[in-house]
């Protein structure tokens, strides 16, 4: 999902400034985070999740109506569900 690639380099962001180099007994892709540092960068993540999540609401009715007035007007079936999920998030259930 495009939203998760999105949270995923966010949280990436977050955290790069702290990834260690070559050196010392650390490998790549080791973290390096100073303790003081640790409760900032919680927040952060979090504040990027929840960001995330109000991206994702639920459709109103309005919303709703307009999509599905669109996708009447399209030539077939399969560009009206292409419409419906240009606009939102379908969830299977």
């Amino acid at each position: 999902m495009r939203g998760d690639r999105a949270l995923t380099e966010r949280i990436l962001n977050v955290l790069r400034p702290y990834g260690s180099n070559w050196s010392g007994t650390l490998g790549r892709g080791d973290l390096v985070i100073p303790q003081r540092e640790i409760p900032r960068l919680i927040h952060e993540i979090m504040d990027a999740v929840h960001e995330e999540n109000e991206a994702h609401q639920e459709a109103g009715d309005r919303e709703l109506f307009e999509v599905l007035m669109a996708a009447r007007r399209t030539a077939s079936v399969q560009d009206a569900a292409d419409l419906v999920r240009k606009h939102f998030l379908v969830l299977l259930r």
